[in-house]
């Protein structure tokens, strides 16, 4: 009776005596197992970089008048003192919010409009901020020039400064003059890249005092957000049910967001589109799956006559069918390998490429899906090849004698 091992032995004899044929076969493995891995580790990727920039903002929180649950949120347009009461926060409420979170950290009113700007001969819209000048001071960071120290002067976001060429020193125009009269302020400092924020987005902006804002838009006591920086992220809870008891206690009047809720909408958002582009990634491997079955099924083919000598001489049922299935496993085996290490080298620089950062690609939630993907490679080979292997098991003896 033929042995384990020479059953293995056979099996790797028939892979080589058709080496192209196998290697083609087991390319389609290999490119399977690289698509899903690369695809999966860029999703883990991109999900920690963004999970990273958000916790940056987990301490804190937002208060916005609330709107029915469709309310724009601080930054866009609607600051100013054209407002009704119930589209913007009061100073009662604001001292309210004060009063709440003094023992958790600091809140901070912010008043914001979106208008015309004009810079010599460049026109375009940015976003108003006016800010207490202590508050611009502790939040904001200057990188060129200084902080405003005038109601006439003014910081800008760095995107802005770019696109319209702006100095410390240049002059910009706010207000249309088509439909009024404009006031016209200088860049006194040029604001680091802060990137994506919830509570103040200033790379595209200028940034003012109250009096400021309040000089061109009026509405002096009225707040379109007020923002709230938590000294203990463990307090955040605390500090949104707090708010919301108080000024929420006869009818909904703000709407308190944190980070939380951002956090989970992105981080939802890129793993159904990594489940969906890895789901057309596993295509490769259902063709590579069909390339295998048809191997394997030329194999049973061409070695009928070998079967029945192999049948003749004692061997069992049970260990010609192992002997197909090691050919299909040592396939993708070979292949899983050969890919898992492509996918390293393939999905480190498609990572880098896409994410523009490569510091989370050996994190573990990333490199867990090169084992993934070898086990589903392997998988599908073994599949596939079970029906050939259980149909040579099958042959009569004799009839697989009499086979040319």
């Amino acid at each position: 009776m033929i042995t384990k091992d020479i059953i293995l032995t056979l099996a790797a004899r028939n892979v080589r005596l058709h080496f192209m044929r196998s290697v083609l076969a087991a390319l389609g493995i290999v490119i399977g197992v690289v698509a899903i891995a690369s695809i999966g580790m860029v999703g883990t990727n991109m999900t920690l970089s963004v999970t990273e920039e958000l916790s940056d903002m987990a301490n804190k929180l937002t208060v916005t008048p609330y709107r029915g649950g469709g309310g724009m949120m601080g930054g866009g347009p609607g600051g100013g003192g054209d407002q009704d009461d119930e589209d913007v926060i009061t100073e009662d409420e604001f001292r309210d919010i004060e009063r709440i979170v003094a023992k958790y950290g600091t809140a901070y009113t912010l008043m914001s409009e979106s208008d015309q700007i004009e810079v010599g001969s460049e026109t375009g819209r940015a976003t108003i901020y006016g800010l207490d000048p202590d508050i611009i001071r502790e939040i904001l960071i200057v990188e060129t020039g200084e902080y405003p120290k005038s109601t006439s002067s003014v910081v800008v976001g760095p995107t802005l400064a770019e696109r319209l060429d702006l100095k410390v020193g240049s002059k910009i125009k706010i207000g249309d003059p088509d439909e009024g009269a404009t006031t016209t302020v200088r860049v006194v400092g040029i604001l680091e890249e802060r990137g994506m924020s919830m509570d103040l987005s200033t790379d595209m902006a200028i940034i003012g005092s109250e009096k400021l804002f309040t000089g061109i838009y009026g509405g002096e006591g009225e707040y379109d957000q007020v923002n709230i920086v938590v000294d203990d992220i463990n307090n955040v809870d605390a500090v949104k049910t707090a708010i919301e008891d108080e000024l929420n206690r006869k009818e909904d009047t703000v709407t308190v967001q944190d980070s939380s809720r951002m956090m989970e909408s992105i981080t939802s958002t890129l793993s159904t589109m990594t489940t969906f582009v890895m789901a057309i990634a596993g295509i490769s491997l259902l063709v590579a799956a069909v390339s295998i079955f048809n191997v394997m099924m030329m194999s049973v083919n061409e070695r009928v006559r070998e079967i029945g000598i192999l049948r003749a001489i004692g061997t069992q049922r049970g260990e010609v069918l192992r002997m197909f299935v090691y050919e299909a496993g040592i396939l993708g085996i070979v292949g899983a390998v050969i890919g898992s290490i492509a996918s390293l080298a393939i999905g480190y620089v498609v990572v880098f490429g896409m994410v523009g950062t490569a510091d989370y690609f050996f994190a573990m939630d990333s490199l867990i899906y090169v084992p993934m993907a070898m086990a589903i490679g392997a998988g599908i080979c073994l599949i596939t090849g079970a029906y050939p292997a259980w149909q040579a098991s099958k042959l009569d003896p004799i009839e697989a004698l009499r086979a040319e």
